[in-house]
């Protein structure tokens, strides 16, 4: 069964900064494209970073892009977030999932950017 388990969020001051991490189960992780989405209440899941099988190409949305860092560890089935100058717009659930054909959505973990 497809699995995801994310920690490591919770509350931090504007200009501060979080790891997130996931963990998967119940596919081949090497083989995907590994995703971080975040969907705030009553709006779209928003695509924020992605890394590709091999651990060399990534790719970011636009407001995140130079703060955000995603890494994956293929012997730990883990993908990771370092976010960097946290913003108040950063607040919200982070999810993590393949790329393509996303499925099984787990819990998240919450993100809180406040002063």
């Amino acid at each position: 069964q497809v699995q995801f388990v994310e920690s490591g969020g919770g509350w931090v001051q504007p200009g501060g900064s979080l790891r997130l991490t996931c963990t998967a189960s119940g596919f081949t992780f090497s083989n995907y494209a590994m995703s971080w989405y975040r969907q705030a209440p009553g709006k779209e899941r928003e695509l924020v970073a992605t890394i590709f099988g091999a651990g060399g190409r990534t790719t970011y949305a636009d407001s995140v892009k130079g703060r955000f860092t995603i890494s994956r560890d293929n012997g730990k089935r883990t993908v990771y977030l370092q976010m960097n100058s946290l913003r108040p717009e950063d607040t919200t659930v982070y999810y993590c999932n393949t790329r393509s054909e996303p499925r099984n959505w787990g819990q998240g973990t919450q993100v809180t950017v406040s002063s």
